[in-house]
C-alpha cells in the first residue's frame, strides 16, 4: 500500500516517521518546507501539492489542525480529491466536527473515494513509541484495510462504529481531559492552602487512586494551568465547543463534565471559574 501523509506537526511528524520506518512507500506534503527537513534522511517522497501526493497514494492520512484546514487540503483546487484514484481512501486524523467528516465523505464518494475518521490521542511521545490511541469511524472493511498502517503508530486501534463515531470518541476524550485538568489544578491549589508540600502531594496524587494523565501534566507544570494557556488552550477550547455543539444538537446533557471543562478553560485564561 502507498501512503500519503499531510500534517507534519508535533504529533503528525512522528506518526509519518513510524509509517516510513515500517517500510510503506510514503509521500509527504507540507505547507512549510521546514516541516519536511527532518525527513531528509528517509526514503519518503515529497509532493508539490496535496493532489500530487494523492496521485502517488492509495491511502491519504490527514493530520492538520482544524475543520477548515481539512476541507482545504481535501477539496481545494489542488487538493487530495483532485488526484486520488477511484478506490482510494482518506483517513482524517485531525479532531474535527463529525458532520465535517460526513460532508466530506459525501464529496469524496463522488470521486469514487472512501473517507473514514481516525482521530488519535496521546501526543508526540506516544506517536513516536507507536502507542497512540486510534479511534476509527467508518465502514468496517475500510477500517480493516487501514488498520496495518494505523498499527505502525497506534495501539490500540479501536473501531468505534460508523463514520463520525471516531470523532465523537475523541471529543469526549478531550472534554474529560479538560475537566480533569480543572479538578487536578484545584486539588493541588487546595493542598497549597492547607500547607502541604507541593511536590510530595503531587507524587502521592500521581501514584494513588486519584492518578491520571491530567494530574501528571498539571504536576509537571508546577501545579497550575498557566503553561497550558499558549498551546493547549486554543485546541481544547475548540474541542469543548465542538462536543458541546454536538451534544446540544442531539439533545444530550452532561452538566458536570462540561462545567469542569469550562472551569479549566477559564483558569487557562487566568479568569475565575464560575461555580454552580
Amino acid at each position: 500500500m502507498r501512503v500519503g501523509f499531510i500534517g507534519l506537526g508535533s504529533q503528525g511528524a512522528p506518526m509519518a516517521r513510524r509509517i516510513i520506518d515500517a517500510g510503506y512507500e510514503t509521500t509527504l506534503w507540507a505547507r512549510r518546507p521546514a516541516s519536511l527537513v527532518p525527513f531528509a534522511d528517509t526514503a519518503a517522497k515529497r509532493a508539490a501539492s496535496p493532489a500530487e501526493l494523492a496521485v502517488n497514494s492509495d491511502l491519504v492520512c490527514v493530520c492538520v489542525v482544524d475543520d477548515a484546514d481539512v476541507e482545504e487540503v481535501l477539496t481545494g483546487e489542488h487538493g487530495v480529491l483532485a488526484g486520488l484514484r477511484k478506490g482510494g481512501v482518506v483517513a482524517i486524523h485531525s479532531t474535527v466536527h463529525p458532520d465535517t467528516c460526513r460532508r466530506l465523505a459525501d464529496r469524496a464518494r463522488t470521486h469514487g473515494v472512501t473517507l473514514i475518521d481516525a482521530p488519535v490521542s496521546g501526543g508526540g511521545p506516544a506517536a513516536a513509541e507507536g502507542k497512540l490511541v486510534v479511534m476509527a469511524g467508518g465502514e468496517s472493511g475500510t477500517v480493516a484495510y487501514c488498520r496495518p498502517v494505523f498499527a505502525t503508530f497506534g495501539n490500540p486501534v479501536v473501531h468505534m462504529g460508523p463514520l463520525g463515531t471516531g470523532q465523537l470518541a475523541k471529543l469526549l476524550n478531550n472534554l474529560l481531559f479538560t475537566a480533569n485538568l480543572a479538578t487536578a489544578a484545584d486539588t493541588l491549589s487546595l493542598g497549597r492552602d492547607l500547607a502541604i508540600d507541593q511536590a510530595a502531594l503531587a507524587q502521592v496524587l500521581a501514584n494513588g487512586s486519584a492518578g491520571s494523565f491530567a494530574m501528571n501534566r498539571v504536576a509537571a507544570a508546577g501545579g497550575t494551568l498557566d503553561r497550558f494557556a499558549t498551546h493547549a488552550a486554543p485546541l481544547l477550547r475548540k474541542d469543548v465547543r465542538l462536543v458541546t455543539d454536538v451534544a446540544a444538537s442531539a439533545g444530550a446533557e452532561a452538566e458536570i463534565v462540561t462545567s469542569a471543562a469550562g472551569a479549566a478553560l477559564a483558569l487557562m485564561n487566568q479568569e475565575r471559574p464560575k461555580v454552580g
